[in-house]
């Protein structure tokens, strides 16, 4: 996966270095603006069981900041915060790899270097009894959830 370009970044910002488990890494700028999920909105992928993106809606691609060419065939990990922690990843891919459904709260990277919250649900695809695939649907949280969820991650990294 390449690095963020500057030239899409929008305020004052810090550079970090993401570290993927899959041994790769990922140069990103990340800024202190956050986008709010408007009221209603849900923002939908869908990947193959490697994580690669296979389909988004206009949502998806309005809170990311990424052209839907961008989007697709790019790892979900495109979206990355440093602010999350691995923990949290490896238990999401735990479940959902085991056939269950995942939920929890998500601070996601946009294209322009700020962030936006989410609640996330994340569900295996399956088509006559094989694991195909997984869809995230993903919705506005409360701002008490986004304090206790950033309280979490922070103990955790």
């Amino acid at each position: 996966m390449k690095a963020m370009s500057l030239d899409n970044i929008v305020g004052d910002y810090q550079s970090f270095t993401l570290h993927h488990d899959d041994g790769s890494e990922r140069l990103v700028y990340v800024t202190d603006i956050e986008t709010i999920v408007p009221d209603g909105r849900l923002i939908v992928s869908r990947t193959d069981l490697q994580g690669l993106i296979t389909h988004v809606n206009t949502s998806f691609i309005d809170m990311s900041g990424y052209l839907e060419e961008e989007l697709i065939g790019s790892p979900h990990s495109i979206l990355r915060h440093p602010d999350m922690p691995a923990a949290a990843f490896k238990d999401l891919w735990d479940t959902v790899q085991q056939g269950r459904k995942w939920h929890g709260y998500v601070k996601n990277l946009r294209q322009d270097g700020g962030y936006y919250w989410v609640y996330a649900t994340v569900i295996p695809n399956i088509r006559q009894g094989k694991l195909i695939g997984y869809t995230s649907v993903r919705r506005k949280t409360s701002r008490n959830h986004v304090s206790a969820a950033e309280e979490l991650y922070r103990s955790m990294q």
